[in-house]
């Protein structure tokens, strides 16, 4: 059973923020596979639709990562938390997904879905009504951390499928979006 983490922020310091890439992409997402129960992750940044500007998507052995000693004792943004807005971070049941099943290769896309500020009842009603359309997303319920969207949907796509519609109506709760992956798939070793 995978168990998948998802970090969601924008980052508001333009003169600072390839800098915090590199940090983010590089050291501390090693930092991070070093800990118990973490097992991959990979970085995105928004290309099309709604959503924040970026995305960290981590799959876990299990939701005690969080519990561990080595996690509680170091974790964080650190010198970049100024430069840091709109965070959150969610853990969803990735059920029988293999870890490998939320890699984007460089060149394709994550198509997500979330229901940000909705109650599970609202969210699963919106995901009914927009699932026909997106029969290849994975629906994943939220079950810890933040809490911030009740559920998400997520599909990797091998490609930039730049022709890929996402729906951008600011009558909708619903936020679709588009993200392209700004580093490699990292595994723990």
């Amino acid at each position: 059973m995978a168990f998948v983490y998802i970090v969601r922020c924008n980052f508001n310091e333009p003169a600072k923020e390839q800098a915090w890439n590199d940090w983010y992409s590089g050291p501390k997402i090693k930092q991070m596979l070093a800990k118990p129960h973490f097992r991959t992750c990979q970085r995105f940044q928004l290309a099309a639709g709604r959503g924040r500007d970026y995305l960290a998507l981590w799959t876990l052995l299990s939701p005690d990562a969080f519990k561990t000693k080595e996690y509680t004792s170091d974790w964080g943004f650190f010198d970049w938390s100024p430069y840091i807005t709109d965070w959150s971070r969610d853990l969803f049941d990735g059920g029988n997904a293999p870890e490998a099943a939320f890699g984007v290769p460089p060149k394709g896309t994550l198509h997500i879905v979330s229901f940000d500020g909705m109650n599970a009842e609202e969210a699963n009603a919106d995901r009914d009504a927009v699932a026909p359309s997106k029969p290849d997303m994975l629906w994943l319920p939220v079950i810890g951390l933040d809490r911030h969207t009740p559920l998400i949907g997520l599909n990797p796509l091998s490609d930039l499928a730049p022709d890929r519609s996402v729906s951008n109506g600011q009558q909708s709760r619903v936020q679709e979006a588009i993200y392209r992956p700004i580093c490699g798939l990292y595994t723990a070793d």
